[in-house]
């Protein structure tokens, strides 16, 4: 999928779920890499992660326009448009927008670094380094040292 298809999908989805027309741009954003997509309140612009649509598929992105498109519209009307906002959380509850969208990787898939334990053995999975002169075992308190640096 393309930013022109996305961008009509958009359109179809905020006129059929919401009943009001989208008038700015939803594009996918290679750079987004923690979030399934981002309304930017300045330009009104949607942002896509593309890594959503691409694991996940057309569902998943349909969501993600859902939730995106409530803060769209509710902060084009001059409502509450952030996730505690009353008005938000009825508005994706009406048109059935998740809150969240499903990681793209999970921690064990993102660590860098393995520590392990000289008192237990126990190992522990890390995505930045560990000062291993601070930090101590949560187990049995002993001390740990780089196992393995996997990336």
């Amino acid at each position: 999928m393309d930013n022109i298809k996305l961008q009509k999908l958009t359109e179809s989805i905020s006129e059929s779920d919401f009943g009001l027309s989208f008038k700015h741009t939803a594009y996918f954003n290679p750079r987004l890499r923690t979030t399934g997509g981002r309304y930017l309140l300045g330009s009104h612009d949607i942002e896509i992660n593309p890594k959503q649509f691409e694991k996940f598929g057309e569902t998943a992105l349909i969501d993600i326009i859902k939730h995106e498109l409530c803060h769209y519209h509710l902060h084009i009307q001059r409502k509450g448009y952030k996730h505690k906002d009353a008005d938000f959380k009825k508005l994706s509850q009406k048109v059935g927008a998740p809150r969240f969208c499903a990681a793209i990787e999970n921690y064990e898939e993102r660590a860098n670094y393995i520590y392990k334990c000289l008192g237990c053995g126990e190992t522990f999975k890390r995505i930045r380094k560990v000062n291993t002169r601070k930090m101590v075992c949560g187990k049995c308190k002993g001390k740990l040292h780089l196992h393995k640096h996997i990336k």
